[in-house]
C-alpha cells in the first residue's frame, strides 16, 4: 500500500470570508448613538456602553477607574446585593472598567432576558449612588493592591518605561498614588459622573440575537430621558523625543532575576504604518516562532520567554522589547537583544519569514470573532479606535499586502536602537556591571521612584 501521501502535510484550506452582520445605527434624540449588529446564530446577546473618554482625562488621577468600580456598588433603586442577586439570578454578567482611553459597561446574557439586563445597565450608568460605605471599602482595596503593585517587578518595569517614554502626557503615569485614591470623595464621584456620563458622550453596541426594530423602542424607553453634557476633547502634549540610547534601573535588592523593557514611542492606532508593523513584529518578537524567542530562549536558554510588541493607543502608542532573565546574564540577554533588533533593521526578512507571520495572522484572526463576545469585542474597539467602516472584513488582505522592504522601513523607523530606552528592575549592584556599556546615560531608582545611590 502506498503511503507516500503520510510525508506531506495536507494543504491549507482555503480562508474563509470573514463577514459580520451589516449593522442598524440610530442616534436618540440625546444623542446617544445606537449600533446593532443582528446574529442569531445563538440565543445569545452582548451589550457595550462605551465613552471616548478613560484615565488620562483625570483631573484626579484615579477618578475614572474609581467611578467605573462604583458604578455596581448600589444606585439608587437598588442596594448592591440586590443587583448581584438579580444579575445571577438570571445567569447574565454586568461590569464596568476603564482604560487610559475609554471607559466601558458590558453585559450579556441569554436574548430571552435581554431587556432585564440592558435595564439594569441603564439603572447603574443613568442613577449610580456611589454609598460611602462602599467607596471606603474600595478605597482600602485599592490601596492595599497598590502597595502590593510596589513588589512586582513587571509593574516597575512598565512604570518606569511609562514615565520615560511619555514624559509629560497623561500615557506617562501607570497608576494613582494612595493619595489620589484617598483624596476621592462621593462628591467628586457624583460630578465626575454628571460630568462624563452623557448621552452624547457615549455609544451603544449590541450584538446577538435581537430585532432592531423591537430593540430600540426599548433602548429609548431605557436611555431615553439620559441628559446630554459638554463632550470636552482635551488636548495634550507631545511625548518627548528621545535623543541617546538610556538606561534605567529600579533597584530590588536580593532579586535573583532581571526584568528587562527595552523601548521607544512609536505609532498610534490609526497610523499608516500599523499593518507592516505588525507582521515586523511578528517575526521579531509575538511568538514561540520568533527571532527574539529562539535567540534568547531556545538558543541561549537564559529565559523562560522573550517578547516584543506594539503598544498603539488613540493619542499615540510604543514598541517595547521584554524578557525576564536571571541576574547573571543580564549583560549577556541586552547583548542578544540588539543583535535581533539591530539585525531585523539591517537585513531583510526572508520570504519564509513572510510567509510564515502573514499565514499565522491571517489564521488566527476570524478565531477572534467566532465568539459572540469576541465579535462584540473587536467591533468596539474598531469603532472606538475610529478605524475604518470595513477593517475587519479587510484585515487579512491588508497583512498580505505588507510586503519585505515594508518590513525593513517600518524596523528601521520605529525601533530605534540608537536613542532607545533600556529599563531594568533587579539587584542594581549585580546590574550596572553588566549593562552599563549599552547607554549613554545611567539612572538608578528605588522602588518608590526616587533617585537612588548604589554601591559601585
Amino acid at each position: 500500500m502506498n503511503e507516500d501521501f503520510r510525508k506531506k502535510p495536507p494543504a491549507p484550506l482555503a480562508p474563509k470570508p470573514f463577514s459580520i452582520p451589516k449593522p442598524t445605527e440610530t442616534v436618540l434624540a440625546n444623542g446617544l448613538k445606537v449600533i446593532v449588529f443582528e446574529d442569531k446564530k445563538l440565543p445569545l446577546v452582548s451589550f457595550r456602553l462605551a465613552f471616548k473618554f478613560g484615565e488620562i482625562n483625570d483631573d484626579l488621577r484615579g477618578l475614572t477607574s474609581m467611578t467605573s468600580a462604583m458604578l455596581k456598588e448600589g444606585t439608587t433603586t437598588h442596594t448592591s446585593k440586590q443587583l448581584a442577586e438579580a444579575i445571577d439570578k438570571i445567569g447574565a454578567s454586568l461590569y464596568a472598567a476603564s482604560s487610559s482611553d475609554n471607559t466601558i459597561v458590558s453585559a450579556s446574557s441569554l436574548s430571552a432576558y435581554s431587556y432585564d439586563v440592558l435595564s439594569f445597565m441603564s439603572d447603574i450608568v443613568l442613577r449610580p449612588n456611589f454609598p460611602p460605605e462602599e467607596l471606603e471599602l474600595n478605597k482600602q482595596n485599592t490601596i492595599e493592591g497598590l502597595k502590593f503593585s510596589r513588589s512586582d517587578a513587571a509593574f516597575l518595569a512598565g512604570e518606569r518605561v511609562n514615565k520615560i517614554l511619555y514624559g509629560e502626557h497623561p500615557y506617562s503615569v501607570t497608576s494613582p498614588t494612595p493619595e489620589n485614591i484617598e483624596a476621592i470623595t462621593r462628591e467628586k464621584l457624583l460630578a465626575f459622573h454628571g460630568a462624563k456620563f452623557t448621552a452624547n458622550n457615549a455609544t451603544l453596541f449590541v450584538v446577538g440575537d435581537v430585532e432592531s426594530d423591537k430593540l430600540l423602542p426599548e433602548i429609548n424607553k431605557l436611555f431615553g430621558e439620559w441628559k446630554q453634557g459638554s463632550v470636552v476633547n482635551n488636548e495634550f502634549t507631545v511625548p518627548p523625543t528621545r535623543k541617546i540610547r538610556t538606561l534605567s534601573v529600579v533597584n530590588r535588592p536580593d532579586s535573583a532575576q532581571s526584568n528587562i523593557i527595552i523601548g521607544n514611542v512609536a505609532i498610534n492606532r490609526t497610523h499608516q504604518d500599523y499593518f507592516p508593523c505588525v507582521v515586523m513584529n511578528q517575526i521579531l518578537g509575538a511568538g514561540a516562532s520568533s527571532r527574539l524567542f529562539m535567540n534568547i530562549r531556545e538558543d541561549k536558554g537564559y529565559t523562560y520567554g522573550a517578547y516584543s510588541g506594539f503598544d498603539a493607543r488613540r493619542l499615540s502608542g510604543s514598541f517595547e522589547a521584554t524578557a525576564e532573565v536571571r541576574n547573571e546574564v543580564t549583560g549577556d540577554s541586552l547583548k542578544e537583544f540588539f543583535y535581533e533588533l539591530n539585525r531585523i533593521r539591517d537585513e531583510k526578512a526572508t520570504n519564509e519569514e513572510l510567509a510564515d507571520a502573514q499565514s499565522y495572522l491571517t489564521g488566527v484572526f476570524p478565531l477572534r470573532g467566532e465568539t459572540q463576545e469576541g465579535l462584540t469585542n473587536q467591533i468596539v474597539s474598531q469603532e472606538l479606535n475610529g478605524l475604518p467602516q470595513d477593517y475587519l472584513q479587510t484585515y487579512r488582505d491588508n497583512i498580505n499586502a505588507v510586503t519585505l522592504d515594508e518590513i525593513q522601513r517600518v524596523a528601521r523607523e520605529y525601533v530605534n536602537v540608537d536613542s532607545i530606552a533600556i529599563v531594568i528592575v533587579g539587584d542594581a549592584e549585580t546590574i550596572l556591571e553588566q549593562a552599563k556599556d549599552y547607554a549613554e546615560s545611567v539612572e538608578v531608582f528605588d522602588v518608590d521612584g526616587n533617585i537612588a545611590e548604589v554601591k559601585s
